[in-house]
């Protein structure tokens, strides 16, 4: 009795899932997911995507200290005789740039950005940086320096020639400083004591400096990208030769922010909506406004290298339909 009733069980068992298998074979298969607000199944498209874009209607004027471009030359030529001496060039909601030049044995005061990264480049002389958590170190000419938000920091002029630097702060950003230090006043602002915590760091990207003379140029490693957070993206453009762009070529255009580039080495040019083409060397500064189209090129039959800034990675870059162009 108890075999039987054992493989009556069995038969049961085996005759049930027969009866499930035959219900999946027979039953549809899932449908694709619906995008909200869509009839049909949503497959997001592949490769460049023709949409309307929102572009100024009117090209808006420069407003100082911001304008197409800003000759080193001129620059240093406006402060003649001097060795200590700073000078606005860009400003707009995320960065403030500005040239400095520190005389011999100056010094920065201890300090450091709440909030975001501080950085710069070395177009001249020498310094002795300092950085918590990091071996102080000389930096010379086109050396690319930056320190995250809440590490200390400070920079002292080496030798007997003045050094200048090109540096980027957030805009609306305070220095701070170590309790050890008396802070340098600031209009409309009063220093309190109080506490924090948390540093940034550094990552594999993100590095204390890149010695772009010879790591890059000498050495020829493919270093893209100087800084990439969450509100700050310098990428490294280096050409070996120049091109010869189509006059039909626009390049593209940022509808939520400006975009400035630094020459570091050789030779680039560049086309910005409403003005005419332009060629810039080393240490020269070239800026498009919110919505303008513009093109950067190589020139010259050597190499060439432009610092480009913009607020974060992940950008929209706006091109003319049927463009080759990318990310």
């Amino acid at each position: 009795m108890k075999t039987r009733n054992a493989l009556l069980i069995t038969v049961g068992l085996l005759l049930a899932a027969g009866s499930a298998l035959a219900q999946d074979a027979a039953a549809p298969a899932a449908a694709p997911a619906v995008a909200p607000g869509f009839a049909q199944p949503y497959t997001p498209p592949r490769g460049a995507i023709t949409a309307w874009a929102a572009k100024p209607a009117k090209l808006a004027p420069w407003k100082a200290p911001n304008k197409l471009i800003y000759r080193l030359a001129d620059i240093l030529a406006a402060h003649k005789g001097k060795q200590d001496w700073e000078q606005t060039v860009h400003v707009d909601r995320d960065a403030t740039v500005k040239w400095i030049s520190m005389a011999p044995g100056e010094k920065t005061k201890p300090m450091f950005y709440a909030d975001d990264r501080v950085y710069w480049e070395v177009q001249s002389g020498q310094m002795r940086v300092s950085i918590e958590g990091q071996q102080p170190f000389i930096a010379s000419k086109h050396f690319l320096i930056q320190v995250p938000e809440r590490l200390t920091y400070s920079m002292e002029t080496v030798g007997d020639e003045p050094v200048l630097r090109f540096q980027v702060t957030p805009t609306g950003g305070s220095p701070e400083y170590p309790l050890s230090e008396t802070p340098t006043p600031i209009p409309g602002m009063k220093y309190i004591q109080a506490t924090y915590t948390g540093r940034g760091k550094y990552e594999d990207t993100n590095r204390p400096y890149i010695d772009f003379d010879k790591e890059i140029v000498q050495d020829g490693k493919k270093i893209g990208v100087w800084i990439r957070d969450d509100h700050t993206y310098v990428t490294i453009l280096r050409s070996l030769k120049g091109v010869t762009p189509k006059d039909t070529d626009l390049g593209h255009f940022h509808e939520n922010f400006p975009e400035f580039w630094l020459i570091i080495e050789g030779q680039q040019s560049f086309k910005v909506e409403g003005e005419k083409e332009l060629t810039i060397g080393d240490g020269d500064l070239m800026q498009a406004r919110i919505g303008d189209w513009h093109r950067a090129e190589p020139s010259g039959d050597t190499p060439s290298t432009r610092l480009a800034f913009i607020p974060r990675p992940g950008n929209l870059h706006w091109y003319q339909p049927g463009s080759s162009g990318g990310d």
